[in-house]
């Protein structure tokens, strides 16, 4: 979290593309080592800070709920989308999860590819890191991440079951092709079946929750 700006290029003049330079940030991508609710507890307050400036210098970013909705890899579902993306936006990461974050003697040390930021609302990101949690590890350790979440926020994900269900209804035909991702981590425990399993398993836990009536 602690990364300088060294530079940047926002219109790709130099690099091809826009591009920033920033300093070194200490330690290495870790998904294996650490108890996962110690893990998790850090990531609820990593993405805490990453949520909290103010929106004023940030108003270059795009908006991500619209990105997100026209994205050809969006599947649609039956979630309120309009109501979830009328909500308060923050900074957002856009790709908050297991493996987009650092850690050096069990900590965690800073927050990696930002190239997605964007404005959205803050029950994005944490709808999918908790599948991430929930795919790597189980129901109860994503719960330790929304809980530190909040706490450290001190905010209220509004209308969390909702925000599980956009980011199970759009990862509904891909969640396998995630599986050389948590392999490249060292999660080779994991099978294409276990990832299908846990995210319908997940869906029907969920979806009991989801009030669709407002």
């Amino acid at each position: 979290m602690g990364a300088t700006l060294l530079g940047a290029d926002p219109e790709g003049e130099r690099s091809g593309e826009p591009a920033v330079l920033i300093s070194r940030l200490p330690g290495r991508v870790d998904i294996t080592s650490m108890l996962p609710v110690a893990a998790a507890a850090q990531l609820g307050h990593a993405l805490a800070r990453v949520h909290a400036p103010p929106l004023a210098p940030l108003s270059g970013l795009r908006n991500g709920m619209a990105a997100a909705l026209a994205s050809p890899l969006r599947q649609g579902g039956t979630a309120p989308i309009h109501r979830l993306a009328a909500a308060e936006p923050v900074l957002t990461h856009f790709d908050f999860w297991s493996g987009n974050v650092l850690w050096q003697d069990a900590t965690l040390t800073g927050v990696i590819d930002w190239s997605g930021a964007s404005l959205a609302p803050r029950g994005f990101d944490v709808g999918w890191c908790r599948l991430d949690l929930v795919l790597l590890h189980d129901p109860a350790t994503a719960e330790v991440f929304t809980d530190a979440y909040q706490e450290a926020a001190g905010q209220i994900v509004e209308d969390l079951a909702l925000w599980d269900m956009f980011a199970l209804t759009n990862s509904q035909h891909a969640v396998e092709t995630w599986l050389p991702n948590y392999h490249d981590l060292g999660r080779t425990d994991l099978t294409a079946n276990d990832l299908r399993t846990r995210h319908t398993s997940w869906a029907e836990e969920r979806r009991p929750h989801c009030d669709w009536t407002r």
